[in-house]
């Protein structure tokens, strides 16, 4: 008689929970029918408040079975609540009704990706389901981010390029077009710190190799994060150890930290490895220039133009180094005596090295003739070396360019 009892009691105990779990099932029924039937067919019709209406009721049942123990944790429940909260939200912003779109709450469209993605992870059943709602909004999310960027409103355009992103992300997919384009707008609108995050993200992984390294790096340099522009970089080393650009950003690191004998460590290893690139010779020239090493920064733009020698901006910084450093030697000779031997060997290397400033110039504007600051260097070079034809040449092609 106990074991009866207890049977019993058992029997009525499940009975019980079977009733409120058939009742909790017509929540989520009710709201299926609202949203499948009566809000798709409005939507088919383009009857705007019967759709409404029709996610209105929808949102009653959700929000009633998502609440229950019995339903919260079923992905028919949780693919509905996700199709039914961004639906609200799509049609209040294509009626532009801000009412309408507040019904879904401050967080609808968190919620509603969240419920797509929970209902996706824990069962294949609506699997199917979730991805075409989810790509229907998607779509619809796409026009907007498109419109936004297009009118330069960088801001909220790098906001729904991101929602893009996490809709996809619910259903396993990584986007990364809409991760870069919420990147990109967020540099556009100099949200430096949100660009180098999604930057980062993209080269952690590995879309398109090291290059979003280096957009991280600059963007996390632009937000004025040194420490994190390093982090980046390094970590893109470790994975592309020779790669150029890379290699480049840590030169620029150093740079903005006044460090050039850093830039200068980074260079040397860089072209140890590739020693016939003539951007890193170029770089290390530039660098050699800062260190106040006259010879090495020379030596390192003639290294540039014998591995190219139409390489226009190797042409131009041997050119501008060698004037420069003329007018350095011209700042020591001022200090010696006239009477001094060393003065009439200084005062004939200057014009040696201008002289020779001339014949990567000559070539470089021929390659652009309408370089105002070569023309002016060059007519006032010739003029002191009394080349005055030349001088007139110049000084007519500067006069011609000079107000474009």
């Amino acid at each position: 008689m106990k074991n009866n009892l207890i049977k019993s009691t058992l029997v009525v105990g499940t009975f019980l929970l079977s009733g409120v779990s058939i009742a909790q099932k017509k929540n989520e029924t009710s709201a299926a029918v609202a949203y499948k039937i009566t809000y798709m067919t409005a939507k088919e019709h383009g009857d705007v408040p019967a759709e409404k209406k029709a996610l209105i009721e929808a949102k009653k049942y959700i929000d009633l079975a998502i609440e229950h123990i019995d339903t919260k944790e079923s992905p028919k429940t949780l693919m509905l609540k996700g199709s039914i909260y961004s639906s609200i939200i799509e049609i209040g912003i294509e009626s532009n009704d801000s009412v309408f779109i507040k019904m879904a709450g401050e967080n609808g469209l968190d919620d509603a990706i969240a419920s797509y993605k929970k209902g996706f992870t824990i069962s294949d059943k609506f699997d199917e389901e979730i991805s075409e709602s989810v790509q229907n909004k998607y779509m619809f999310i796409d026009s907007i981010s498109r419109s936004y960027y297009n009118n330069e409103n960088y801001i909220k355009a790098g906001e729904m390029y991101n929602i893009q992103a996490r809709l996809l992300d619910a259903i396993n997919i990584i986007d990364s077009n809409s991760i870069y384009n919420s990147a990109l707008s967020y540099k556009n609108a100099k949200e430096y710190q949100k660009a180098a995050e999604k930057f980062e993200y993209l080269g952690k992984i590995g879309y398109k190799g090291a290059t979003y390294y280096v957009y991280a790096s600059e963007s996390y340099r632009n937000a004025l994060k040194p420490s994190e522009a390093k982090r980046v970089v390094d970590e893109g080393r470790l994975k592309f150890p020779t790669d150029k650009n890379l290699l480049l950003e840590s030169v620029n690191i150093c740079l903005d930290a006044k460090d050039v004998v850093g830039a200068e460590s980074v260079l040397t290893q860089a072209i140890a490895s590739d020693p016939k690139n003539k951007f890193l010779q170029m770089q290390i020239g530039l660098v050699y220039t800062e260190l106040k090493k006259p010879e090495k920064a020379e030596e390192a733009f003639q290294k540039c133009i014998e591995i190219d020698p139409n390489f226009e901006e190797g042409l131009k910084q041997l050119g501008v180094h060698l004037i420069n450093t003329s007018i350095d030697l011209g700042v020591e000779l001022d200090k010696i005596n006239i009477k001094d031997p060393k003065y009439k060997v200084l005062d004939q290397k200057i014009k040696e090295t201008y002289i020779r400033s001339l014949i990567p110039l000559d070539k470089y504007i021929i390659l652009k003739p309408n370089d105002k600051e070569v023309l002016m260097a060059l007519y006032q070079v010739n003029k002191y070396l009394g080349n005055m034809e030349k001088y007139a040449e110049y000084k007519k092609r500067y006069e011609a360019v000079k107000n474009n």
